[in-house]
């Protein structure tokens, strides 16, 4: 017995050990882009600096609390002499096990990001989540605990990766969040538990969180119990598959849930042998064929959707209210970007978001429609756009010399203020782009290539209220509000 007993407090401190150090198994140098690519590619004169980029494997733990081993992209900007802070990007929805940064920022997927926010001075860490990448097992969607520790674990296997790298590489305390899509929920989740339980461990400096779903168990649970019509009917299976799986008691087969020929589909992929693409097409074509339009709804059991319906301790409720994301109060600079046309989350997550979280006190939050008419697709570049430049509002880039001081944004000479209908720029110090903002951060007017020391900016077009103005050029930042009144 004794040896038993010694053998288990081993065994416990072993497990405690690992998952209070993870660590980074491996480090692949995949490639380097120069400030001028990264430029050009982004078509942002705000990129500073060259960027190289890497996959490494790190260890964490699975939803069963064994350990697991997974991937991730990590980016680094070039310049010795300074000091960069952190940024995790969490990544939207994979199609197969190889959309993830690490994999796809070699074929122009969402890990050439990493890329943009590398070459303007940040750090970035981009995970690519348990059951991804060279992770094994089903990917559990949409699982909030798992997408928050994962990218944890990976800004804990830092000092590896440090060590691996060498000198030349410092980083500062400062940590910002964003991600779109499924990656907006990881992000959202992220911060919260950076906010609570990891309070002591890490400081959030500032969130973006874009086009999420946030609120698994009333908005989505609502669009997935109605009769509406709705084109990414994947997205059902492949989240009660991945919830069944870190809660075991969803259902025994996936015959109890959907009805056939959708069940015999649904299993494929559950098997490995269709990816979510495939078995979106697929689906939507048999709701077409068999109930006269895409009507996600239908593929369920009509019983199941009933229980569902009136019993609100059912475990496919708790389990989605579970993955909600937003029942708290953010108390660092936090914005939420949507849009109202989006045709996959829809917009009411970031409302729902927005009410709770003022409720509850948030600091400083604001969320934005930055294009009202755009899709899920044609929302990116906004909210990207939006979320960029929220961010350089607090990056703190220093010199690792202290004869130096660290890059400001520094003013921008306008006048008149107020004014009427136009306002000149002065003494701009060469060429640039000039972008005017409205105050709930939108993008009114982008104008390249000024070149003027002095260029005359017409408002006219705009209606009264107050704007702010910035100029870009060579990598640095000038900005200023004005006010418009006639």
């Amino acid at each position: 017995m004794h040896k038993r007993l010694l053998s288990a407090f081993a065994l416990c401190l072993l497990l405690a050990s690992f998952l209070d150090a993870q660590k980074m198994v491996s480090a692949q140098f995949l490639g380097s882009r120069t400030r001028a690519q990264i430029a050009a590619q982004f078509n942002n004169p705000l990129v500073q600096y060259d960027a190289r980029f890497y996959r490494v494997i790190y260890t964490t733990k699975n939803t069963a609390g064994q350990p697991d081993t997974v991937s991730g992209l990590i980016v680094v900007p070039q310049d010795p002499a300074r000091i960069f802070p952190r940024l995790v990007y969490q990544h939207g929805t994979s199609s197969t096990r190889t959309d993830v940064p690490s994999f796809n920022v070699l074929t122009g997927g969402e890990g050439t990001l990493g890329l943009l926010f590398a070459g303007m001075g940040f750090l970035t860490f981009m995970p690519d989540y348990l059951g991804l990448g060279v992770a094994k097992g089903f990917h559990p969607y949409v699982h909030a605990a798992s997408e928050s520790w994962v990218a944890a674990d990976m800004l804990r296997a830092l000092p590896d990766f440090m060590a691996y790298y060498g000198p030349g590489l410092h980083v500062n305390s400062q940590l910002f969040v964003t991600g779109y899509s499924q990656g907006g929920h990881a992000s959202m989740a992220f911060q919260r538990d950076v906010e609570g339980p990891w309070k002591n461990e890490f400081k959030m400096t500032a969130a973006s969180h874009m086009s999420g779903p946030y609120s698994i168990g009333e908005v989505m649970r609502g669009l997935v119990l109605s009769d509406d019509i709705y084109f990414y009917p994947s997205y059902i299976p492949h989240t009660l598959i991945s919830y069944q799986n870190v809660y075991g008691n969803l259902f025994n087969f996936v015959q109890e849930v959907f009805r056939e020929p959708y069940a015999t589909l649904i299993s494929q992929h559950y098997s490995g042998n269709i990816n979510l693409i495939q078995l979106n097409s697929q689906l939507i074509n048999l709701l077409t064929q068999n109930e006269g339009a895409c009507r996600p709804v239908r593929m369920l059991h009509p019983q199941l959707v009933q229980e569902v319906k009136a019993d609100d301790g059912h475990p496919v409720n708790v389990a989605l209210r579970d993955n909600n994301v937003y029942p708290w109060a953010p108390q660092v600079p936090t914005r939420i970007y949507y849009c109202m046309a989006d045709d996959q989350v829809p917009f009411q997550n970031s409302i729902v978001a927005r009410d709770t979280m003022l409720a509850r006190g948030a600091a400083d939050l604001q969320v934005i429609d930055v294009n009202s008419n755009a899709d899920h697709g044609g929302c990116v570049s906004p909210a990207l756009l939006n979320t960029v430049l929220f961010f350089l509002t607090y990056r703190d880039v220093g010199f690792v010399s202290n004869t130096q001081e660290p890059y400001a944004i520094a003013p921008l000479q306008l006048q008149p203020n107020p004014t009427n209908g136009a306002v000149w720029l002065m003494d701009l110090p060469g060429e640039g782009q000039v972008q005017v903002f409205d105050i709930s951060g939108r993008l009114r007017q982008d104008l390249s290539g000024i070149a003027d020391r002095n260029y005359r900016l017409n408002l006219s077009t705009l209606e009264n209220g107050v704007y702010l103005v910035r100029f870009l050029s060579e990598g640095r930042l000038w900005q200023s509000k004005v006010v418009l009144h006639r």
